[in-house]
């Protein structure tokens, strides 16, 4: 908050929130919307923006909420990071949230949460319940956020299972259904019998649904759309990231330049759904053990850890920082697949 603001009444803040999927996708842009309602019941007015395309458009959106008065406005993609920061400075009295990127100013601060944790878990429910030892894994975009989650995800994998691969198939884009879909039957083709996915759709669970296959839901819940796939989800509750920015802000917090949230499962900002029945009941008694240890530690990334060509990056005793963990860019042993330039 700039110096020419003071502490503010929940009925005259005004919330706005930009998205680049659209809100009924049950997933990215739907999970970020679920925490703008929260602020809703809270009695802050809000207001959204759907599948608004990054660059020229998403900078006359975000322009517009902000000359129309809005004090807060969270801008939801990794693409919306450098105009988020253009626009800003043209409203040092604004301020704004960007999600998963890492620059800031005055007026701007960053916030995402370790979907890492969560990925790693279901990785350990992956490498249980697999027969053929293949596992597959829908990809978006080779962002370090993406790569990032691909490792946990093997690294639970292979921590019960070392016999198992993850391949990856990229489908370019964070919201393309026919992509997701097609990506999850060549997999399938390939023979994964189990397939993750950080696509904003519900088509890799239907997908594996359809042939008889298991799958991991991503964003929100995903078991409604495929029940006789979904073992869990991996989710965002954005709300608890929101209410205390709300908070910040009554307070006339200054700091925003500062404000990085990284908010684990120890804050419940990620965690998992209920897993499904088709979970034995011996796996979900061992992922709900490991996911209590979150609450005190975190060691996804701890060593010994190899990358795809052999080469030890973490030695044993070693744990990544969380800035290397923020920007890998190597896939760890165990993945199948490639990284595109």
């Amino acid at each position: 908050m700039t110096k020419k603001q003071s502490p503010a009444k929940t009925k005259d803040i005004k919330v706005a929130f930009v998205y680049v999927g659209p809100v009924g996708d049950g997933g990215w842009s739907y999970s970020h919307d679920q925490g703008r309602k929260a602020l809703e019941k809270m009695g802050i007015k809000t207001a959204y923006a759907e599948a608004v395309p990054e660059g020229a458009e998403a900078e006359k959106v975000i322009t517009q909420f902000a000359s129309e008065g809005y004090n807060i406005i969270f801008t939801t993609s990794y693409g919306y990071m450098d105009t988020t920061i253009d626009v800003a400075k043209k409203f040092p009295n604004v301020i704004f949230g960007h999600c998963s990127g890492d620059k800031r100013a005055d007026n701007v601060f960053t916030y995402f949460g370790r979907m890492y944790q969560p990925m790693y878990l279901n990785g350990i429910i992956a490498g249980k319940m697999t027969k053929t030892n293949k596992i597959g894994y829908v990809a978006p975009l080779p962002i370090s956020e993406v790569i990032r989650h691909i490792n946990a995800f093997t690294i639970g994998v292979r921590s019960v299972n070392p016999n198992a691969n993850v391949y990856v198939a990229w489908t370019g884009a964070w919201y393309d259904p026919e992509k997701e879909k097609e990506s999850a039957n060549t997999l399938m083709d390939d023979g994964c019998d189990i397939i993750a996915t950080e696509g904003d759709s519900p088509a890799v669970a239907q997908a594996t649904e359809a042939r008889g296959k298991y799958s991991f839901g991503y964003n929100s819940d995903a078991k409604s759309f495929a029940p006789k796939s979904v073992l869990t989800s991996a989710i965002w509750d954005w709300a608890v990231i929101y209410k205390d920015v709300i908070d910040r802000y009554k307070r006339g917090f200054k700091s925003w330049k500062n404000l990085d949230y990284w908010d684990g499962m120890e804050t419940e900002a990620v965690k998992l759904a209920p897993m499904s029945e088709l979970v034995p009941k011996d796996i979900q008694k061992l992922i709900n053990e490991k996911a209590l240890l979150f609450k005190e530690e975190d060691n996804v990334f701890a060593g010994p850890i190899k990358d795809q060509e052999g080469v030890l990056r973490v030695k044993k005793g070693s744990v990544l920082s969380d800035e290397e963990i923020w920007n890998i860019s190597w896939f760890v042993e165990g993945v199948v697949g490639t990284i595109p330039k």
